[in-house]
């Protein structure tokens, strides 16, 4: 894996007052180059992750997997005494 530093392939300044002198050791990049630098860290994060997944799929052993087991819906047997009600009255039904 890279380090952060790494993916930044840009100059780098340091960060100074207007009278000149400088500032915190607080590095600068433009807004460019750090946007360059996230997404080549995404991008090489997103391969490490299917490397990393496909690794394990091959070390895992394989066992057919169960699933547990569900109760069946019992539904109403025709015929039986189901109704079903109207949710407005006759009067106020549309055509």
């Amino acid at each position: 894996m890279k380090m952060p530093a790494e993916y930044l392939a840009c100059p780098v300044f340091e960060l100074t007052y207007p009278t000149g002198e400088t500032a915190e050791s607080v590095p600068v990049v433009a807004y460019t180059d750090a946007l360059q630098a996230v997404e080549a860290a995404l991008a090489d994060a997103e391969r490490y992750k299917y490397l990393l997944m496909r690794a394990l799929r091959r070390s895992a052993p394989i066992v057919a997997q169960q699933y547990p087991e569900l109760p069946a819906l019992l539904f109403p047997e025709p015929g039986t005494d189901t109704r079903v009600l109207p949710l407005y009255p006759h009067n106020e039904q549309a055509a």
